[in-house]
């Protein structure tokens, strides 16, 4: 059965795990190719998988959450957790506006650093993606690389929140 949850094959872009629906198509994850919406009405999907079935014809959540794990189970690295300074640990990040009368803001460090570390997993994906692009010429990967080090290299204030240096940015090499 076609439907959230399943596994299928296309025969443009591999397999792929239906992770939603967008009113007449799915949304489906696609190991190369990234999120696709296609057309529920085409008909050369392989159903690998099948979708859940249950009781009441709905989908539960528990299947949501089975769908979703097995796409990062199939898909994505699963790379071991990146840890923050323990200096940091139980910290706040105090924004304060150079204006008075406006209010500051306070969050704790552990929000911060999540995002710092999901901007950089998510440039490391988007330089992986150029590097394998089928369109791109040499030159283009190359030039849009350099943008991509660049941003690194705009990140490198953040590698004070990082407990080991490797997980830190790094940017351009001067010399």
């Amino acid at each position: 059965m076609i439907g959230i949850g399943a596994r299928i094959a296309h025969p443009k872009y591999g397999e792929g795990a239906i992770f939603g629906e967008a009113g007449a198509a799915w949304r489906i994850f696609f190991q190369d190719h990234g999120e696709k919406e296609l057309a529920k009405t085409y008909e050369s999907y392989e159903i690998i998988d099948p979708a859940p079935e249950n009781a009441s014809g709905g989908i539960e959540l528990e299947d949501v959450i089975s769908a979703v794990e097995n796409v990062f189970d199939q898909y994505m690295e699963s790379p071991e957790p990146i840890a923050l300074g323990d200096k940091w640990e139980g910290g706040t990040m105090e924004l304060r506006p150079g204006e008075e009368g406006l209010k500051g803001k306070e969050l704790p460090i552990e929000t911060f650093f999540h995002k710092i570390v999901m901007l950089r997993d998510r440039l490391r994906v988007l330089e992986q993606n150029i590097n394998s692009h089928k369109v791109l010429n040499d030159e283009d990967k190359v030039n849009l690389q350099q943008y991509i080090t660049r941003c690194y290299g705009s990140l490198t204030t953040f590698n004070v929140l990082f407990d080991s240096k490797e997980d830190w940015f790094v940017g351009e090499k001067k010399g």
